[in-house]
């Protein structure tokens, strides 16, 4: 008996001196504490560094992402430069009409299994959003605190250079994206109700048992439905929260902030409004993204191209810092290598290619034509990693914010110090940036909850006790991101983000012929319009 109540006292220990600690702190610091201690393990694995060289040790989980995207650029033969005009032809609806056009016999094959069919038009639902609703849904979850607070975390610790990585993992990534979105659209499913569900569940599933490896689509689709969970929770609500709210609280007043140490509270009122908006499902969140992001995005690159004329005469010197930094790092710890991991590391998370995520919302489209989806697709990592990301780079460079102190001293000024470089210039800006802020960090969270939940469904049904569970569950979760600190947050989201991408590239690369049989079906459509 003694024997069992020492076992027991044991393992009891660590917990209640862990319950001592947190019974001392605040709400947020408990809020943290707890956080931190129940997910470290994971994110130390998800991001153990393999020892390049005696200084350097690299991400294990950036090999397959690098290599994934440099297969699709060369095995599409660069359909990411390629098909760039065309993708923007396909947002304008030059090419609406091939959807309406003729009865599209092999417009898709039975689904393996027989459950439903792959392609909308045979099924005669034609999708739930328009090509450009479905782009700025995804934008939604994409453009946004990534492309403000992950730039100024990755120059601030790979200097200006990581700019340049950044560039390249957003054109390579171009490719990823048009893979998984035409693969998203071809093995959808629809509910009854005309429901949308898509993703790489599906055409994990699907798709690979059409190859005669249903066994390993079953365990990467699970695998990969519990990362998107896990990734709704993270990077794409409680990141958000949080530096809406670090940015909010610095606005109002910092440590002197009515706001200072509630951001629970801040947490709890939009959790609210996020609440309000989720209950409507894609078209609601398609109706209030598309309104919103491309508003914000305007503003924001106005502000950024404003900051940039304004000092014209340094961006030579800027994209030099840029360039040079890529290569010849100095005083950057891990030298070239060091910046090119930064920078593809914070722009995987900005723009989420090779990580599936985006495929869940692109899968919602009304397309006859799977490849056509994927071709808008590809539009978002250049808008979000080519366009906005180098826009924040040039102003934090060109404002002298990096070499202001050396950058932040930790992520949770990431945030305070991009607002600052715009706040230099245009003294008024903080405060619209705050507002820009809150609306992407907003739009994002709701994005991410119709990614979450697509996970969610798939594991434990499409029943409206289901739905409410997890989003009332995601809503807490909106509550506890605004009130843990930066550090515990942004270590889960990326942890979550980056396993999300090793099922759904092993699913990429293994059904890549499919999605090139749809490329060459909707090219040879254009050709014949």
């Amino acid at each position: 008996m003694k024997k069992y109540l020492l076992s027991l006292f044991t393992i009891l220990l660590p917990i209640l001196t862990f319950g001592q600690e947190v019974a001392e702190k605040g709400l947020d610091q408990q809020i943290d504490a707890w956080f931190g201690w129940a997910t470290g393990w994971f994110v130390s694995f998800i991001f153990y560094q393999i020892p390049f060289t005696d200084d350097i040790k690299v991400f294990w989980v950036l090999f397959p992402l690098i290599l994934g995207a440099l297969y699709f650029t060369f095995y599409f033969k660069f359909i990411n430069f390629r098909g760039f005009f065309t993708s923007v032809n396909i947002v304008r609806g030059k090419y609406d009409d091939i959807d309406h056009h003729e009865s599209m016999v092999g417009a898709g094959d039975a689904t393996p299994g027989g459950d439903a069919i792959e392609t909308i038009a045979i099924e005669g639902h034609e999708g739930e959003v328009s090509h450009f609703q479905a782009l700025t849904a995804a934008l939604s979850a994409t453009v946004g605190l990534g492309n403000i607070a992950g730039v100024a975390i990755a120059v601030s610790i790979g200097g200006a250079g990581a700019t340049f990585w950044m560039i390249i993992a957003g054109l390579l990534g171009m490719a990823s994206k048009f893979v998984e979105c035409t693969l998203g659209v071809k093995y959808r499913d629809i509910g009854e109700d005309g429901t949308v569900y898509g993703g790489p569940m599906y055409y994990l599933t699907k798709g690979l048992k059409s190859k005669g490896l249903e066994g390993l689509g079953k365990v990467l689709a699970v695998l990969f439905a519990i990362f998107v969970i896990g990734g709704s929770f993270g990077g794409g609500n409680m990141f958000q929260v949080n530096q809406a709210f670090q940015l909010v609280e610095n606005i109002t007043g910092g440590d002197a902030s009515i706001l200072h140490g509630k951001g629970w509270l801040f947490g709890l009122v939009m959790s609210i409004l996020v609440g309000i908006v989720i209950i409507g499902g894609i078209k609601k969140i398609a109706k209030v993204t598309d309104k919103i992001v491309p508003f914000m995005v305007v503003i924001y690159v106005a502000a950024s191209l404003f900051v940039i004329f304004a000092n014209i005469g340094m961006v030579g010197d800027a994209f030099a810092q840029i360039f040079n930094g890529a290569f010849s790092p100095e005083g950057i710890a891990g030298g070239a290598i060091g910046v090119l991991i930064q920078g593809f590391r914070r722009a995987a998370f900005s723009n989420e290619a090779g990580i599936g995520s985006s495929s869940i919302a692109h899968s919602a489209v009304k397309t006859k034509y799977a490849a056509s989806e994927g071709m808008v697709a590809l539009l978002e990592p250049f808008i979000d990693t080519v366009v906005v990301c180098t826009m924040t780079a040039l102003v934090l460079i060109i404002t002298g914010a990096l070499a202001a102190g050396g950058g932040p001293s930790n992520d949770a000024e990431a945030i305070l110090m991009t607002s600052g470089a715009f706040g230099s210039v245009i003294s008024w800006f903080p405060y619209v940036l705050t507002v820009a802020v809150v609306l992407f960090a907003f739009s994002t969270m709701i994005s991410w909850s119709y990614y979450g939940f697509q996970g969610w469904a798939y594991l434990f049904g499409r029943s409206k006790r289901a739905e409410y569970t997890y989003k009332i569950v995601f809503c807490l979760f909106v509550i506890v991101g605004a009130a843990a600190s930066l550090g515990s947050v942004i270590g889960f989201s990326d942890a979550m983000i980056f396993a999300m991408m090793v099922p759904n590239m092993i699913g990429l690369v293994l059904l890549a012929p499919k999605v090139k049989e749809e490329l060459t079906r909707y090219m040879n459509a254009i050709k014949g319009k």
